[in-house]
């Protein structure tokens, strides 16, 4: 049963490849050295994840300005170089 709250279109997160990994790992702090290891990291899980496409859809769609979302940085998002998904 969904609730008010739950948005039926995001059914997707539950096949996230992330789903167990941890949150932080998607929300680097910093613009270099471990940050940037971390960045990889995070961006690695996503490249293997089957539903990425739709995370970076709903990111761009809810104007997520923190984290890695569909394997893109907050920059990349407003560059708009989600397309290369």
């Amino acid at each position: 049963m969904t609730t008010a709250r739950e948005d039926p279109a995001a059914s997707w997160r539950e096949h996230a490849a992330c789903l167990r990994e941890d949150p932080d790992l998607f929300f680097p702090i910093g613009n270099g050295g471990l940050t940037l290891h971390q960045i990889d990291e995070a961006k690695a899980v996503c490249g293997g994840c089957p539903v990425a496409r739709q995370c970076l859809d709903w990111a761009v769609r809810t104007g997520q300005t923190e984290g890695i979302w569909g394997g893109t940085t907050e920059t990349e998002r407003r560059l708009g170089a989600g397309a290369m998904i």
